[in-house]
Parts: structure tokens; sequence; C-alpha cells
């Protein structure tokens, strides 16, 4: 079977990247695979992202471009490159080159040794101190959460073959975390440790926010224990109050606090536990609101390359 590789790179900003980019993909894959084919999807960019990718088309049929009519987020891009590809096997990059194009090749080699999919894993974080902290922070955290197993500084970058690619494109869900839902989906997995690139140009389309919005998608779409330690708190603090009770009962001593300095405080930590509490179970219900509106996960404005385009 001839192999065919579709790669998906979700495109933010990227006017000055793509050229470089899709010059060492070229490079890297020309005489790898059979044939491949590269889908940008660009995220509704504020830049002449589209223009220019749509003038590299032009030039080589084998890329192929997807816009939004507005920006659905780095998951629904990649969710849109997915649905599109032609590939039996099929890569996700980003578009900022921090994932070489020349590592491909040796994804590419491992499915070829019969695993279903083969990711990537940063030997070294090329980011602020405080970013590594929290990157470390959340893998550790999200390690003690769920109970699927999640690499740890494994990112979207991989090689996953037609059947994952399917059993991905076959889950409903709109809050996506897809390195989760890859893992969740299991068949034969391994990683390859490699260097991360040096961004080639413009800053990160990621802020604070969005990684704490991913981080939010990871724990609450597949893990209860939240749930669970908040009833947990619940029970230990209802279980200490009714001992306390039955002290003032039977042993007539009430401890009277030496002014509202500790009232004030005691009420200060139960209404933030409550608050807290509201605010985990509020994220579920939030993500059960968006499944049940059932909107699409990404509107499509028009599209280059494909057999059926979409025009403006």
């Amino acid at each position: 079977m001839n192999e065919y590789l579709s790669i998906v790179i979700p495109v933010y900003n990227s006017e000055r990247i793509f050229p470089e980019l899709y010059r060492r993909l070229i490079k890297a894959l020309e005489n790898i695979v059979d044939s491949f084919e590269i889908i940008a999807v660009v995220d509704g960019c504020r830049d002449q992202s589209y223009n220019v990718i749509q003038a590299l088309s032009a030039k080589d049929a084998r890329i192929k471009a997807i816009e939004f009519s507005r920006n659905f987020g780095h998951q629904a891009a990649i969710t849109a490159g997915l649905s599109m590809a032609s590939g039996n096997m099929v890569a996700i990059m980003d578009d900022d080159l921090e994932d070489p194009p020349e590592t491909l090749p040796l994804l590419v080699a491992r499915v070829r040794e019969g695993f279903d999919v083969v990711y990537g894993i940063r030997r070294k974080r090329k980011r602020a101190l405080i970013h590594r902290f929290f990157f470390t922070a959340f893998y550790r955290i999200l390690s003690g959460l769920v109970d699927v197993h999640m690499p740890g500084d494994a990112g979207d970058f991989c090689v996953m073959t037609r059947r994952v690619v399917n059993a991905l494109n076959a889950m409903p869900e709109n809050n996506r975390y897809l390195r989760g839902l890859r893992a969740w989906a299991g068949f034969d997995q391994t990683g390859i440790e490699y260097e991360r690139g040096d961004r080639f140009a413009s800053e990160s389309g990621y802020n604070f926010g969005k990684y704490f919005k991913l981080a939010l998608d990871a724990i609450f779409s597949f893990s209860y224990k939240p749930l669970e330690y908040v009833s947990k708190i619940g029970f230990v603090i209802a279980l200490g109050s009714f001992i306390y009770g039955l002290y003032v009962i039977f042993i007539g001593r009430i401890l009277v606090a030496p002014g509202w300095s500790s009232l004030f405080i005691a009420i200060l930590f139960f209404s933030g536990v409550q608050l807290i509490s509201i605010g985990i179970i509020g994220q579920y219900l939030a993500r059960i609101y968006d499944e049940i509106k059932q909107r699409p996960k990404f509107i499509i404005k028009r599209t280059v390359g494909f057999e059926k385009e979409i025009l403006p």
C-alpha cells in the first residue's frame, strides 16, 4: 500500500513563517513517503496568512487550506484538519517551527514498525522559567487526577495511523483536549524525544488565559476526581462540626474565640470552600451545557486545494 501522509497544521498569524515551514516540510518529506498533503487550518488570523498559503497552493497542489469564519481555537483547528485529512498516516504539528519538520521522518519510521501513534516528547522547553514551572505543575497534577496515562511533555506533535484518526473523528465532544483523546483511544503508542526548535517569527497565539482553559478542559474532560475531593472535604467539615456539637452538648463547654478575627477567618475559609465547590460543579455543568447545545466545533469560511472547495 502506498504511504500517503497528511500534515495538519493550525495556523495563526503566520504569513512570515509559513513559506519557511513549507520549504522545510518539502525538503524533509519528499523522499520519505510516496505522497503527502499539507492541510493548513487558518484560525481567524489578523494577517495575510490565508493569501500566502493560497498563493503557495496555486504552485503546489499538495498544499490545501481551510479558513475559519473566526478564531475557534487551536484544538478546533486540529479537529477540522483531521476531519479533512485523506492520508493513511496523519501528522499534527504547530506552525511556528518549534516542532521541527526534520523530526517527522523519525516519527514516520516508528509508525512503520507497527505503532499506531508516535508522539514527540520535548527534551527541554525553550520558555521562561515561570512558563516551565506551570507546565511541569500542570502535568504532575493531571497525572494524579486522570486514570488514562498521558505522557508528560508530549504535546500535539505526532504521527497517527488512519484507524486512530477515525476514532478521534468519531468523538463528538466540543471541549476537546486532543492529546488526551489520543491517549484515551488506546492502540499501540510510543514517544520519541526531540529538541524543540526556536520560534521562527511572531509571538505565540497562546496566552496564559488560553493555556488555563486548555488545562481545565484536560482535567474536567478526563477526571471526576475534583468532584470526589469536594465531597470528601464536605464530609470532613460536616464530621468535624458534628463532633464539636456533641462536645458542646455533653461536656457543656463552649470555646469562645478571643475576638472577631478568628470568627471572621473561619467564615472566610468555609465560604471559600463553598465557592470552590460550586465552581468545580459549575465547570462540569458548563461542559454539559456546551454538549447539549450541539453547536458545530467550527465554521468554515472558505477552502482551497480540496476536491470540493468552499468559495467565499
